[in-house]
């Protein structure tokens, strides 16, 4: 099996998310299956077939989970240092625009653009591994070229 890289705070996210999923959801999900369940007739109960379908997507992620969680390996990026690496935080400049943004470079499990965690798969962290600060980078995206300059890398 692939090992999934992961930082400790996307594992403890993960963990965190399953052991809700379990105690609380599937719990409150079973409840409602069988009060809908007393309603009667199950074949035209709306409440019944909306409990269902809630259920299946719990267990659907919990097994999820439970794969990713199984095959993680956990980096902790503060004992990293030098090039551009898994879990580093690198600061860029495009460009074109000016604009700075800062990312960190995340597994594909907790990566999340909007707050700034750049699945390491994509096609702007690939042109980074290994570069440093002062570094420019062409990256190729559905987008269009755009062109970053490296302004730091931290491992925090």
């Amino acid at each position: 099996m692939e090992k999934i890289p992961i930082t400790r705070r996307g594992f403890n996210a993960l963990d965190a998310e399953l052991k809700q999923l379990k105690s609380s959801e599937r719990p409150a999900v079973i409840r409602a299956i069988a009060e809908a369940r007393a309603h009667g007739d199950l074949s035209e109960n709306a409440e019944y077939h909306a409990a269902r379908e809630k259920q299946s997507f719990i267990e659907g992620r919990i097994k999820e989970l439970e794969s990713i969680i199984g095959r993680a390996e956990v980096i902790d990026p503060t004992r990293l240092h030098g090039s551009i690496k898994f879990g580093a935080t690198v600061k860029l400049i495009d460009e074109d625009t000016e604009e700075e943004r800062t990312y960190q470079i995340v597994g594909e499990a907790e990566a999340d653009i909007e707050n700034g965690l750049l699945n390491i798969r994509s096609p702007l962290a690939r042109a980074l591994i290994g570069r440093e600060p002062g570094d420019s980078v062409e990256v190729r995206t559905p987008g269009g070229e755009r062109n970053y300059e490296i302004v730091a890398v931290e491992y925090r």
